[in-house]
């Protein structure tokens, strides 16, 4: 009976705590889940900070931090303390295992962190009543470790409304007399990619010049007081890794002693490139004079001292070594044979006397040291040849240094051990061209290339090569914003919605459109053309200026559309800076206004330079004019480089920012034609669809017809009526015919007014009808189109006793098949479809088109996903299973053509997978169009200068009439951006004409 009372009061007992501790717990969720308002600093009080001594230095850096940010929108700072000493409201924040107070508010069960404890990098922020005695209330930041700690620290420097470009883009926070925030519990998630970080390459042009005249000059270089300011922006950006500078103008990472000591008081771990093995910088640390030839067959003991040298020096600090060896600046990797199986014998000795060393020196398991391998240029050719890598060591794969990932893991590479990452360029110095200047690679280009990354499970290292950091910050902070949750950007247009959040935050709500929008305009017109490729010239070996393939003289003139494109952005910059807040305008100048302006004006200064050549051969008066345009561009460029130098900020930045990158052809001030006429004024005709102008002394002048105007696409065409000789002259057009619109009809060009361009349009419901068809016309030359289809006029231009005639013809059919038909019409010759714009689409049964938004020449790809879909390669499954795009279009002619498609030039993830589709025409077998390209060709350099990989099909169209282009998906991922079906009458051009939609 005893036995029994003394089990029930143990039973009991156990409820009453059950229930107790259950109790707790609600309350703990409860308080978790609701959200609290938190004073940091009022009128009469600020919060102090308190952190343990024993904790991380990091914790001490970003409280400290934490506490100048504060200020800065107050000018209160709070107290950064480690002891007791505290009272009212508090931050208390620390890392698990090394907080005493946070320890103890875990074991009272205050705060429960079983979500995040053991994790990587993770935190929690929340508020809590009476934490510690003496404190009323307190915003907890508990971290899983020293970096996770930090992080969830500057995360509150964000919710406060401090940009993590405060200082590198100097983006002042706005002033608050009192600061509170409303919080509820938050949890981080793990981030994404294990190593997030950036590689500070081709310092040469600003970065170091910075550090070292302006910034650092006590030590001339880039050393730790620099490196602090890099690392504080990367725990801003939540980064935890950085390869330092590397070039020849820069010393060596590790020749400043201090340098390592700071970046572990930062948390930031240290890697290297492709081409420093071992953290060790062979530019600068190999001595041919005391250590022989950088060669590993025969120099080998020599070598492994530097290694060795570096290892021991780096053994208590974060690290991630590279492994295998390239050789001396950035070149192929010195061997005795030529012979592809010894280099990868030789590579593979290389990686195991690297691994003894870590484990000698490290006193580790090497298979528990970060390491990676980077199949970079002729290192990927031996790993592709069957070189033997550890599978602990991490596979870094590359880009092709223009944005577009060379090759992924394959399936069974994906289950390595060691995991995969990817080493991405914004910003580049090479073959076929530099873009080391501006900002240039599209965020959604690099958004789907990384993305791809992550799919294919490359989630271990991902570093962004981004030059000297400015003018790169958006592209910086989108990179390492989807490292840190891929989650956020699960769609293309999640980084148009990640750009507006951006420039709201930098900016205001009320521009951030508009500055969106902006950017994004900028980034399609720079995705056509980099600004640094618009000379058409070459570098290794540097190629002066080139002849644009722009043309002039077809589809509405590509160069003028340039310019004027470009100037809209220049006249949107100007006006909305200067709506933006006085504590801004720095920030906006150097974010958006430089990097838009200066790309706008390297355009229109080759743009206005191909019109003064171009103009100068017809002997334009204006050709002078458009010489002046340009020098007008290239002295803008001047004055704004000079005044982000010099004046922003106060000199802050000087010799940050070079506007002439390694003094490159397309960055000087190019040479111009001069036109001297001494004659009487005369007036002179250009044509469109023409390379020359009018020549009316001669009779039956081959450049006086305009091409066909078109009904079924309104076409409309230019006339340039331009001065010839000294002196002014009136000029008047006269259509002979009602249903002639011209935009202007009549005006004088004098030394004021060189040019005028006239809009030619027809007024359809004026134009006689052809006759009613059910087919159209034979033949592929639009002027010899059948009589009762083209109706035929004129327009007379008069100056002083002159008469110039210009002939008209409009074709005008009534078909009955197209009366009430939507879809792309032929139109001279060709028809032009973007590839967004399809009539039908059909899935798959493992894929389906989707659209990708933000890039491409349309600023709209369609792609075959999911990227880890079947390839289908034989044609009759293609015909049953793969995704098909319909394009229904109509023809006037009929015969061979030849199906252009422009597809974005990407590379194939593995063997197996290729960059292929397949297209026909109405129901004839598909045929294979295959997009991809081998190592360096010239066709690979054509691609990437475009940014645009164009291949060419046969099909047959059987007859004048409707008809279906579809387009079939082969291997997943390949991005269609235009199609043009060529009947014979597509002229030359950079891109594709606009489209030719029945209107």
């Amino acid at each position: 009976m005893e036995h029994m009372r003394e089990l029930r009061k143990n039973n009991f007992c156990k409820i009453v705590t059950l229930l107790f501790v259950g109790f707790q717990v609600f309350l703990i969720n409860a308080q978790e889940q609701s959200k609290s308002d938190f004073t940091i600093v009022s009128k009469n009080s600020k919060v102090s900070i308190l952190i343990d001594k024993k904790d991380a230095t990091v914790v001490s850096i970003a409280s400290n931090i934490l506490a100048t940010d504060i200020e800065k929108i107050t000018g209160k700072i709070p107290v950064v303390l480690n002891s007791n000493k505290v009272s009212g409201n508090t931050i208390i924040a620390g890392t698990i295992g090394s907080n005493k107070w946070i320890d103890k508010m875990i074991t009272n069960g205050k705060i429960n962190v079983s979500e995040i404890e053991q994790g990587w990098e993770r935190y929690q922020l929340q508020i809590v009543e009476d934490p510690v005695p003496g404190v009323e209330k307190a915003l907890i930041i508990v971290g899983s470790d020293r970096r996770g700690t930090a992080y969830g620290i500057l995360e509150i420097s964000k919710k406060i409304g401090v940009s993590p470009w405060e200082w590198w883009a100097d983006v002042t926070p706005t002033k608050k007399e009192s600061l509170s925030i409303s919080i509820a519990k938050e949890v981080s998630k793990s981030p994404s990619v294990k190593y997030r970080g950036v590689f500070l390459n081709d310092e040469d042009w600003g970065l170091q010049r910075w550090a070292a005249l302006n910034y650092e000059p006590e030590t001339g270089d880039i050393g730790p007081k620099t490196y602090a300011k890099v690392f504080e922006l990367l725990l801003r950006l939540r980064a935890n890794t950085i390869w330092p500078a590397m070039h020849s103008s820069t010393k060596p990472f590790y020749s400043y002693p201090e340098n390592k000591f700071v970046a572990d008081d930062y948390a930031i771990v240290i890697g290297t490139s492709h081409a420093e093995p071992m953290l060790s910088n062979i530019n600068t640390e190999w001595k041919h004079d005391v250590m022989g030839e950088y060669r590993y067959d025969t120099n080998a003991t020599v070598i492994k001292n530097l290694f060795t040298k570096r290892a021991k020096e780096t053994a208590k600090f974060e690290s991630i070594y590279t492994t295998g060896m390239r050789g001396e600046h950035d070149s192929p990797m010195i061997v005795g044979e030529d012979d592809t199986d010894a280099q990868v014998s030789l590579l593979e000795r290389v990686i195991t006397d690297q691994r003894a060393i870590l484990e000698k020196e490290i006193k580790k398991d090497p298979k528990t040291i970060p390491q990676a391998f980077v199949p970079y240029k002729e290192v990927l050719n031996y790993y592709q040849s069957g070189l033997k890598l550890p599978e602990d060591i991490t596979l870094v794969w590359t880009d092709d240094n223009y944005g577009y990932i060379r090759q992924l893991s394959n399936p069974k590479e994906q289950l390595r051990e060691g995991g995969a990452g990817v080493y991405y360029h914004t910003s580049y110095w090479g073959r076929p061209h530099d873009y080391l200047w501006l900002n240039s690679t599209n965020p959604v280009l690099m958004w789907e290339e990384m993305s791809k990354a992550y799919e294919f499970q490359s989630r271990d290292i991902w570093i962004l090569n981004c030059g000297d950091i400015k003018p790169h910050e958006y592209n910086i902070e989108l990179f390492l914003d989807m490292a840190w949750n891929i989650d956020d950007f699960k769609e293309s247009s999640s980084v148009k919605k990640h750009t507006q959040k951006w420039v709201s935050r930098e900016f205001t709500d009320i521009t951030a459109s508009t500055i969106t929008n902006l950017l994004f305009e900028n980034n399609r017109l720079a995705y056509i053309r980099r600004p640094e490729f618009m000379a058409w010239s070459q570098v290794e070996p540097v190629t002066k200026e080139g002849e644009t393939e722009l043309t002039q003289y077809h589809y509405g003139d590509e160069v003028t559309n340039r310019i004027e494109s470009y100037q809209k952005l220049i006249d949107t910059t100007e006006e909305v800076y200067k709506e933006i807040p006085a504590h801004r305008k720095d920030a906006f100048y150097q974010l958006v206004y430089y990097p838009v302006i200066g790309a706008s004006k390297l355009n229109q200064k080759w743009l206005y330079n191909y019109k003064n050549k171009f103009t100068a051969k017809q002997g334009r008066q204006s050709a002078n004019r458009y010489g002046e345009l340009s020098n007008e561009a290239f002295d803008r460029i001047v004055k704004e480089t000079d005044y982000y130098n010099k004046t922003l900020r106060n000199g802050k930045w000087n010799h940050i920012m070079t506007m002439a990158p390694r003094f490159l052809p397309v960055f000087a001030k190019p040479a111009m034609s001069t036109i001297v006429n001494e004659r009487k004024a005369s007036i002179g005709l250009a044509l469109e669809g023409y390379q020359m102008e009018v020549n009316y002394e001669i009779i039956n002048s081959y450049a006086d017809v305009l091409p066909v105007f078109n009904n079924y696409t309104n076409s409309t065409y230019f006339i340039d009526v331009f001065k010839k000789g000294k002196g002014a002259i009136n000029w008047e057009a006269k259509p002979k015919a009602d249903y002639i619109r011209l935009s202007e009809s009549n005006g004088t060009l004098d030394d004021e007014h060189l040019e005028k361009r006239i809009w030619v349009s027809i007024d359809w419901s004026k134009v006689p009808k052809g006759e009613n068809k059910k087919e159209a016309p034979l033949g592929h030359d639009f002027q010899l189109i059948p009589p009762s289809y083209k109706v035929n006029s004129a327009i007379d231009f008069k100056a002083d006793d002159e008469t110039i005639t210009i002939g008209v013809s409009a074709y005008n059919p009534k078909f009955d098949d197209l009366e009430h038909y939507k879809g792309f019409v032929e139109d001279k010759g060709y028809v032009s479809i973007y590839a967004e714009n399809y009539t039908r689409k059909k899935d798959g049964k493992e894929a389906n088109w989707e659209l990708i938004e933000g890039m491409g020449y349309t600023n709209k790809v369609i792609t075959a996903l999911p990227r880890t879909a079947k390839p289908l390669v034989d044609l009759e499954e293609i015909k049953m299973n793969s995704p098909v795009l319909e394009y229904d279009f109509h023809t006037f002619n009929f015969g061979e053509a030849s199906v252009n498609l422009q597809a974005v030039p990407t590379h194939a993830p593995y063997a197996g997978i290729g960059v292929r589709c397949a297209v026909s025409i109405d129901d004839a077998l598909p045929v294979l169009v295959d997009f991809e390209t081998k190592g360096r060709s010239d066709e690979w350099k054509r691609n990437v200068l475009k940014n645009a990989s164009v291949q060419s099909v046969k099909q047959i169209v059987d007859k004048a009439g409707k008809h279906t282009l579809k387009i079939w998906m082969v291997d997943p991922g390949v991005m269609i951006d235009q199609v043009l079906i060529d009947l014979g009458g597509w002229k030359k051009s950079y891109a594709f004409p606009k489209e030719t939609v029945k209107k």
